[in-house]
């Protein structure tokens, strides 16, 4: 069972959880046109949150994570809210090809997460539709406090690097500003950025 497995039942009893979602989704309907006729994926979807807060927004949300559990209560939840549109899928994008296409690509947490952000990068443009949208929220540059030494990810990204990344790949129109600031009980801040891009 990984880590996320085994606190996918208590995700959502986490008030910072919920905050920096509202605050990630308010963001996201300033920058992007969103519109009711849009197909949407969730990468690392978690329990969903941020999809919940947008669902009456797209024709369509497909909700990819590859923890079992997190998809199990993403399940009860779509049954729970009767949102037929929305659509769980336990899948592993790092390791598996997909064929489908999305007017829009967003994802919070996840990047810091992803091994390899060039190769991720690459298949979200192609699963992409023609002027696209991938937006990311992750954070700024940490000195490994966030997770902890012992957990193995990225320590937050410099938003100026993903946009060259992004850029080489062929992604277009890159903005991103600061959209929510995670406070712990020590005190300590972590800004979060949210950066979208269009294919």
């Amino acid at each position: 069972m990984s880590n996320f497995d085994s606190v996918a039942r208590e995700w959502d009893k986490d008030k910072m959880h919920m905050e920096r979602s509202v605050a990630i989704a308010a963001e996201l309907e300033k920058i992007v046109p969103i519109n009711s006729s849009m197909k949407a994926l969730e990468y690392g979807a978690g329990t969903g949150i941020l999809s919940f807060l947008l669902k009456d927004r797209f024709a369509e949300i497909t909700l990819m994570d590859n923890s079992q559990e997190m998809i199990n209560v993403c399940i009860e939840k779509v049954e729970y809210n009767h949102a037929n549109h929305i659509k769980p899928v336990w899948f592993d994008l790092e390791h598996n090809e997909l064929a489908e296409k999305f007017d829009i690509i967003y994802n919070q947490m996840v990047l810091h997460h992803v091994n390899n952000i060039e190769m991720i990068f690459q298949k979200f443009y192609s699963l992409l539709d023609d002027n696209g949208y991938l937006a990311i929220a992750d954070l700024y540059p940490e000195d490994g406090s966030f997770h902890g030494q012992e957990v193995k990810v990225h320590l937050g990204f410099d938003p100026e690097m993903l946009k060259k990344s992004l850029n080489s790949i062929g992604f277009k129109h890159i903005e991103y500003k600061t959209c929510f600031e995670l406070k712990r009980e020590s005190g300590k801040i972590f800004p979060i950025f949210l950066l979208v891009a269009q294919k």
